[in-house]
């Protein structure tokens, strides 16, 4: 033994040891950085339960979208024009700033051959990068991490971070897991505690047991959260962002982003679009909340001189049917727009053509960019990885990125 602090004393104490049970093995490599950091980060958005693209960008010179939509459908006199072909909901007013200064690309039609319409597989294919008909139980994130590791060596965990109480399947590698956390100060606080202080000054060069492994995990653990704890006492942001769970999230994102926080890719999850009934206010108020986190973020990270550095990715794990339901909401569809931000894109405005309303299928949009050649461009333009290596095979480049 080389302490007389217990197993269960270790059990018993902290929401920092509570986290390290719930996410195995995320913290063993600190101290271990194994491909230096670029100053690059990418940052991704979900927007949970499947957001309605149609009513998000508007096709609002195709009259098929407007006898679809009676009631749902957001009038031509309302909505932002962008083109004589689409417009923006006026619920994301704050994205303006953002097209007109360069920093914003949309991909229509993103999706994948025989869609799945249930929230849980859908997501889990987006997360994981899979076939429908294909169970992959890593992310592709976490599997971009796996490339760093040697052995029981991997990329320190605190290079992906979830702004959340527990890992996503996205961040989860074979080897490497991402750090799942919401906030810095409860971290902090674990820190604080005098029994989690003991473990991490444990001599752990000779791992020989389970135990052993067990203060091992503790120690790593400790440490990967001074790391953060500490990036994020170096700035603190000047700027007011909305006072939503969201954009608190962001603003956490981007204080670490400028204190040099040696993280690669974010990840939030922006809850609420599954708008089956009176989809009309729910929905305005939830791209409301993404376009103004989203609008804080860019005024933050851009003042910093951090905006050229970064890429964020938003999408949604499905689209809604093109005509609307009895209750006056849009039920679950299949390809959907991808936004695109950032101060290095290559490419801006609307990239591809717009969503087809003449030629469905059983009423659904028919994607024609898979959402793997997203990724694809991602890992090689940004995150300079191969991505067939990460994919399991080849999928076309698109340009958004130079």
């Amino acid at each position: 033994m080389k302490n007389n602090i217990s197993r269960r004393d270790f059990l018993g104490n902290t929401a920092l040891v509570s986290a390290a049970m719930m996410m195995p093995a995320f913290l063993r490599a600190t101290g271990n950085n194994l491909t230096a950091f670029n100053g690059k980060r990418l940052i991704i958005v979900q927007l949970t339960g499947g957001n309605d693209g149609l009513n998000t960008i508007i096709p609002y010179s195709n009259d098929l979208y407007y006898s679809n939509r009676p009631d749902v459908g957001i009038k031509a006199g309302d909505l932002i024009r962008l083109n004589d072909d689409l417009g923006f909901n006026p619920a994301i007013e704050s994205f303006s700033d953002l097209w007109e200064k360069g920093s914003m690309s949309i991909l229509n039609n993103v999706g994948y051959p025989n869609p799945n319409r249930s929230h849980f597989r859908s997501r889990d294919i987006w997360h994981s990068a899979s076939d429908e008909n294909h169970i992959i139980n890593s992310g592709w994130i976490g599997r971009t991490f796996d490339l760093q590791c040697i052995g029981s060596n991997c990329a320190l965990p605190h290079q992906a971070i979830e702004i959340d109480s527990s890992l996503s399947l996205i961040m989860r590698g074979e080897k490497f897991n991402g750090l799942a956390m919401d906030k810095p100060m409860e971290l902090a606080q674990g820190l604080k505690n005098p029994v989690i202080k003991t473990f991490s000054t444990l001599d752990i060069n000779d791992v020989t047991s389970n135990q052993d492994f067990l203060y091992k995990e503790l120690v790593d653990t400790y440490q990967s959260a001074e790391y953060v704890v500490s990036k994020s006492k170096i700035y603190s942001s000047k700027i007011i962002y909305p006072q939503t769970e969201f954009s608190k999230g962001l603003k956490v994102v981007s204080e670490l982003i400028v204190s040099g926080s040696e993280t690669k890719v974010y990840y939030l999850s922006l809850n609420g679009f599954d708008t089956h009934v009176a989809q009309q206010n729910v929905h305005a108020k939830q791209l409301r909340t993404l376009s103004e986190g989203l609008k804080s973020l860019y005024t933050d990270l851009k003042q910093n001189n951090e905006w050229n550095n970064t890429l964020v990715l938003v999408y949604s794990e499905f689209g809604r049917r093109v005509k609307q339901n009895g209750a006056r909401g849009t039920d679950h569809g299949t390809a959907n727009n991808v936004f695109l931000l950032g101060g290095n894109l290559n490419k801006l405005g609307i990239l591809n053509e717009l969503p087809n309303l003449k030629d469905l299928n059983n009423g659904d949009l028919k994607h024609s960019v898979d959402f793997r050649s997203v990724y694809a461009t991602v890992l090689k333009k940004w995150l300079n990885v191969n991505p067939s290596i990460i994919l399991g095979r080849e999928f076309p480049m698109l340009d958004f990125i130079v």
